[in-house]
């Protein structure tokens, strides 16, 4: 446990400097470097030892600042809850608490905003986009997931929407992991050439 507590507050400490630098360029390289250091040396890494042993680095997009969005938070949605079911780790349940709408550079979309249910909470923001199977994950990627660090920021009723920052579930490494995936309803019909790309890793 105290493993998994360090590596929380690493991801924490790797976010609040995103969040508390402006050069963002720079800024996207060194949390990119201290994310494969974690991939490679961290007891609580997604990867398998023989994986790690393997590990070169995960692979990136180059950092574009039109990936970069700061969008408005529509409260004004229907307070849906779903549910996911992870196997082991018991039921997934998240509801919708609001949606954003943005401006990218292939295309304009609106995501759902969710709440994790559960003691304490967290933002959640999982999505699909049309590079899913091709250069990214099948499955989608994540931008927000504040229980486990992942928060690029909000200030009332805005949030920063960075996909420089998007990132595979864990899922996406070691089939031991099961993960919650983005629904239908957040779903891009455009493609998102920004974060994390399919992994070089042999899936275990």
């Amino acid at each position: 446990m105290l493993d998994l507590l360090d590596y929380r507050r690493r991801v924490t400490a790797m976010y609040t400097a995103v969040r508390e630098n402006e050069d963002y360029e720079a800024t996207c390289t060194r949390f990119r470097e201290a994310r494969d250091e974690l991939f490679r040396q961290h007891s609580q890494s997604a990867l398998s030892p023989s994986q790690k042993a393997a590990f070169t680095g995960l692979r990136y997009y180059a950092y574009n600042p039109a990936y970069r969005v700061v969008a408005q938070i529509d409260r004004d949605v229907e307070p849906e809850i779903l549910q996911v079911d992870l196997g082991k780790d018991g039921r997934f349940a998240y509801e919708r608490f609001g949606q954003v709408q943005f401006t990218l550079p292939n295309g304009s979309g609106r995501l759902s905003l969710f709440w994790i249910k559960g003691y304490g909470g967290g933002a959640f923001l999982p999505f699909g986009d049309t590079t899913n199977r091709d250069t990214t994950y099948g499955a989608g990627r994540y931008l927000y997931d504040t229980i486990k660090g992942a928060d690029l920021g909000t200030a009332g009723t805005s949030i920063i929407l960075d996909f420089n920052y998007a990132y595979n579930p864990s899922c996406s490494y070691n089939a031991r992991w099961v993960c919650p995936l983005a629904p239908a309803e957040n779903r891009l019909s455009f493609p998102v050439f920004a974060g994390e790309m399919l992994p070089d890793i042999p899936l275990k």
